[in-house]
């Protein structure tokens, strides 16, 4: 038998006819072109084809097909017109005129594709046929099955769109319509002999799936994993999950979900795909243990030798029935425990979007002056009013335990982060080996640090829930919150004041140690780096910012004390603001002291590797366990420290090949998922850091690009027609709409420039007011740097 040779790729127009009669999983709509010294040489005769076919007297789409489109180098995507709707003889010369003048100057060779246009539209979009950000053997499908517009998902103005991803040679089916499209780019990949492929298609009510456009996807991140090895890591997690979702003799409910953000964040702390080093640091310091101990501590379940944290091959997760269950206080019965971490679960399960907000939106954990009325939503969940009198009453005594005026667990935690600064000093001050200096570094911030710390966010979360609560039941106004929350004498309020008001030497004294990655060895210091993260040249005002006023009424004194009495919480009003102000204060205080010394040991670890001949490249590779085998034996240290380095590298370049969704609740999401829609797309596995230029909306283009040259640009939209701002220098963007294969996104990968396509309005807000940003597409974080 004679194979069939592969079908080479031309222009737009050329592809789409030569792979039409070979096709068999979708149709190719019939077609005219003619190139443009055709049309300029004989616009009569162009005209007349397309009336001979009877084309003039329904609805066209004129496309652009030029010579230097879907190239082997470039696919100069979205850079030329399309015009929809074109009906009749005069809008159709328009149109050809529009589309012919987008060429610019051009190449007489240069097509014009004429195609009836689309009706009945199902759903349209783009199928990538791998990972552009990762190369991994993924097909990514964004779609519209809203819009019957089929040029929705690659306009990138809109969030309103879905994704797909799904492995290839997994065994799971994609749902259909979309098991179709992975069809589809599977044959399109055969009949070409090009593993990468850009396709886009719609689905209609009479043509059923129609191919548009196929060339070569630009831009894909190199592989850094054997296929086999993937697909072997996936089928693990796939089987550790299947073993993880099973009833446990020691956990209440029946089932479990794991996600990157339910708590403690991983995916915002240490990123999705963090290096060996960061990940194994977050893991000792926090979640293997400590966590579980500070929640026992509060009167929560004793949920201890659970870890909270998961790799899945490197890709960090919560495990959150274990985190639910350490939210359950510690008195309630089995049955309604049992009953509560169901309902839980499937609270999340059936809103996603939530699993970073579980707090507000899904579990109860402290008592709070709205809490009556907060409750209701279990009742209309089948919870009885005795369930409810049991869990308020529960979490009234845990609070009151918590937030006591003189006994009051975080008073204790207060006391043992002061006892981290003195034995911080004598630690470095010491004669310690520097092996032994890391491994003290650690074990103190284990247990004066991040043990405490842990104690004063829990009371930071009480202390703001309840403030909140103070809004909610009209006490106080939103006004009047946020004057309080502005009175704080915070870190970060110092912060400003001291740069305002101390030499730079002065300043980076004191906030020297920190470093916008806490836990990566890769993010410099503030000391090490200073003018990258300070513009030490602008004029500094003087004087400290004026606090927010921030009082009382009498009729508000009253209210609140009355209601404390109402509540049965053992708090005046004066003790009770002064705990709201000290645990909020003491929340961000005592992170910026055990990060002092995390800090110091990642500074300690380089410096170990480097007289060993790592780089800090390669110390981002180790395990934090390799010190800790070299403090406990006589181990030859260069002999320990490569071999972890060999390790971590090889589990890295498998990690980053790795795409899994942010929440996974069965084996199945593990081969085939689609994540959220406020889920941003990273482009590249690359980093860059800038300062933010933001794009107003009545922003000419000429003024804008004065603005570029280094700049991390801020976009509203994914729109084509920003395609300019590639040619002034830009180090990344981000687009607050737009998907995964929106034009922007395929022009990032093909020019390797960091992008986050799709912020959603939050975080694009939240960036917006940030003056640096530095963007690690391959971690999925974006850092406010200043």
């Amino acid at each position: 038998m004679i194979s069939e040779s592969p079908v080479l790729l031309g222009t737009k127009a050329e592809t789409l006819e030569r792979i039409a009669p070979r096709l068999r999983h979708a149709c190719v709509l019939p077609q005219l072109r003619f190139t443009v010294r055709e049309w300029r040489d004989d616009r009569a005769g162009c005209l007349g084809r397309v009336r001979s076919a009877g084309w003039l007297s329904r609805a066209l789409i004129v496309r652009s097909s030029a010579v230097s489109e879907d190239g082997a180098d470039t696919s100069l995507a979205g850079h030329y017109r399309s015009i929809p709707d074109v009906l009749g003889a005069d809008a159709f010369e328009r149109a050809v005129d529009d589309v012919v003048a987008s060429y610019g100057g051009g190449d007489d060779a240069d097509q014009v594709l004429v195609q009836p246009m689309l009706s009945d539209v199902l759903m349209s979009g783009v199928a990538f046929s791998v990972d552009p950000s990762t190369g991994g053997p993924y097909v990514v499908i964004n779609y519209d099955a809203v819009s019957t517009s089929t040029s929705s998902v690659t306009s990138g103005t809109t969030n309103l769109l879905e994704t797909r991803v799904h492995y290839k040679q997994g065994p799971v089916r994609a749902p259909a319509p979309l098991d179709r499209v992975v069809d589809l780019v599977a044959e399109l990949e055969a009949l070409t002999g090009i593993p990468w492929l850009d396709v886009e298609f719609a689905e209609t009510r009479n043509d059923g799936l129609v191919l548009l456009q196929v060339r070569r996807l630009h831009g894909v991140a190199p592989t850094t994993a054997p296929e086999a090895a993937q697909r072997k890591a996936l089928s693990d997690i796939a089987h550790r999950v299947g073993q993880l979702v099973r009833p446990h003799p020691w956990l209440h409910g029946s089932r479990t979900v794991f996600g990157v953000m339910p708590d403690w964040n991983p995916a915002e702390i240490v990123g999705v795909r963090p290096r060996p080093l960061a990940l194994s640091l977050y893991r000792e310091l926090i979640t293997d243990s400590i966590w579980a101990y500070q929640r026992d501590n509060y009167g929560y379940k004793n949920l201890r030798s659970f870890p909270l944290l998961l790799s899945f091959s490197g890709l960090p997760y919560i495990d959150v029935r274990v985190s639910f269950n350490s939210f359950i206080p510690r008195d309630v019965p089995r049955d309604l425990s049992d009953r509560l971490a169901n309902y839980y679960v499937d609270r999340l399960i059936a809103a996603p979007s939530n699993h970073d907000k579980v707090e507000f939106e899904i579990i109860y954990t402290c008592y709070t002056l709205d809490l009556p009325e907060r409750l209701g939503v279990l009742k209309d969940a089948g919870f009885s009013a005795a369930d409810c009198e049991q869990l308020t009453e529960s979490l009234r005594v845990l609070t009151n335990r918590i937030i006591h005026g003189e006994t009051g667990l975080w008073r204790q935690d207060t006391a043992k982060i002061a006892r981290l600064e003195e034995r911080l000093g004598a630690l470095l001050e010491s004669d310690l080996d520097p092996v032994g200096m890391i491994y003290w570094l650690l074990e103190d911030c284990k247990r004066y640090g991040t043990l405490p710390f842990a104690g004063l966010a829990r009371a930071g979360f009480i202390a703001v829930q309840l403030l909140k609560s103070l809004v909610a039941v009209g006490v106080l106004s939103p006004a009047e919150y946020d004057a309080f929350m502005g009175s704080l004498d915070t870190v970060s309020s110092r912060m400003s004041n001291d740069f305002a008001a101390l030499s730079p030497s002065a300043f980076l004294e004191r906030y020297g140690h920190l470093r916008p990655g806490t836990y990566d060895i890769l993010s410099p210091r503030y000391d090490e780096a200073p003018d990258r993260y300070f513009d030490w040249s602008r004029e500094r005002p003087a004087g400290h910012r004026a606090a927010p006023r921030f009082s009382l009424s009498l009729d508000q004194l009253r209210r609140i004390d009355a209601m404390l009495r109402q509540h049965r919480l053992e708090h005046d009003i004066l003790g009770l603001f002064e705990f709201i102000k000290a645990a909020i204060e003491g929340r961000e205080y005592a992170k910026f002291v055990f990060t002092r010394s995390l800090s110091e040991a990642l500074t300690r670890i380089r410096a170990l590797g480097s007289g060993h001949g790592l780089s800090v490249e390669d110390c981002s590779f180790l395990d934090v366990h390799a010190i800790y085998e070299l403090y406990g034996s006589s181990s030859d240290p260069r002999e320990v420290l490569e071999r972890s380095v060999a390790a971590g590298r090889a589990a890295y370049a498998l990690t980053r090949q790795i795409s899994l969704p942010p929440l996974i609740t069965s084996p199945d999401d593990v081969w085939s998922f689609s994540p959220p829609a406020s889920d941003p797309n990273f482009i590249t596995q690359r980093s860059a850091a800038g300062p933010v230029v933001r794009a107003a909306s009545d922003e000419d283009g000429a003024t804008l690009s004065a603005r570029l040259a280094g700049a991390v640009l801020l976009i509203p939209s994914a729109d084509p027609g920003y395609d300019w701002i590639f040619s002034h220098g830009i180090v990344a963007f981000i687009t607050m709409y737009g998907g995964v294969n929106s034009h922007m996104a395929i022009r990032a990968g093909e020019l390797g420039i960091p992008a986050v396509i799709g912020a959603g309005e939050s975080l694009f807000q939240r960036w917006s007011t940030a003056e640096i940003l530095e963007l690690d597409c391959a971690n999925r974080q974006v850092r406010v740097v200043r």
